[in-house]
């Protein structure tokens, strides 16, 4: 296997070594999936990145996503820090680019602000499911069934990456949490990647926390943070608008804060967003080569 580079970067954030870790690396083609797979058990942070050339000439680039376990069609912050290690290695031309993605194509955007570059990702068409019981799900987490929002259902929704969504009375509710990979297997099974803890903490602020099988706890999820804004609306723990941005934290009780920026604009529906945004900040931390290990 010949050389190639790979990039560290941490998504979600403002400081370097708190968010999300990533692995990008730059040259995918003619990795087996299964080799792709061992790379990403041997980086062991929550996503790593393999970057392959479109299938549509006019698309910036294919990305490949897996966690330690698994192969994902769609994740938020792969996007978010590809599209960003894309665009300062000048693969990627100029600063609004669609990704390649196995849920579909992803359209990005880079916004320059405060002399750093912001990257944004528009998800795909989100959709709410089935509803599960207070006392099941507050089994699962370990919580008290008396900390979730009665009024609130534990609910899936996804736009590409379904996620149990459970409203907790206050960020101190959230951070009682006890993640349990065995236990998440049990509640979701196939219907759900995760469970997503969340609370309001302020006008257009909410505080979250992400348990799922595969990584025990995830420090910032772009995925998630779509449909989560969608969630809170729905169920009045942010305000509903014709527009809405909202700024949730996430990664906080595991020592890595991250801030995931949240955009909805609705339509017809009062539910479903029209259009949903998620962005945040990228901070590189280092970029090395994967040895020819073959």
């Amino acid at each position: 296997m010949p050389d190639r580079q790979i990039r560290v970067v941490d998504v979600f954030t403002e400081k370097a070594l708190t968010g999300n870790q990533l692995a990008v690396v730059l040259d995918g083609t003619d990795l087996s999936s299964k080799l792709m797979q061992r790379i990403a058990r041997e980086m062991n942070f929550p996503e790593t990145t393999f970057v392959l050339p479109p299938d549509n000439p006019a698309h910036a680039a294919k990305v490949r996503i897996f966690t330690p376990a698994m192969e994902l069609p769609f994740a938020g912050h792969p996007t978010i820090g590809t599209a960003w290690v894309l665009a300062d290695e000048g693969i990627a031309r100029g600063l609004e680019f669609t990704l390649e993605e196995t849920v579909g194509p992803v359209r990005v955007r880079g916004v320059t602000e405060n002399g750093r570059v912001v990257f944004w990702m528009t998800h795909p068409k989100m959709s709410f499911g089935e509803v599960l019981p207070h006392k099941q799900v507050a089994a699962a987490i370990g919580v008290d069934e008396d900390a979730i929002v009665h009024d609130v259902p534990a609910q899936f929704a996804s736009t590409g990456n379904p996620h149990l969504y459970v409203a907790l009375r206050d960020p101190s509710a959230v951070d009682t949490g006890v993640p349990d990979p065995a236990r998440v297997r049990k509640l979701v099974g196939d219907h759900a990647h995760g469970i997503y803890l969340v609370a309001a903490n302020g006008p257009g602020r909410l505080y979250g926390r992400m348990f799922a099988e595969d990584v025990s706890e995830d420090p910032a999820t772009g995925s998630a943070a779509g449909p989560l804004g969608a969630f809170a609306v729905k169920y009045g723990l942010a305000e509903r608008a014709a527009k809405v941005a909202i700024v949730t934290e996430q990664g906080t009780k595991m020592g890595r804060q991250g801030f995931i920026h949240i955009q909805l604009e609705y339509g017809e529906s009062k539910d479903v967003p029209e259009r949903i945004e998620v962005g945040g900040g990228v901070m590189p931390v280092l970029r090395g080569t994967l040895a020819d290990f073959e």
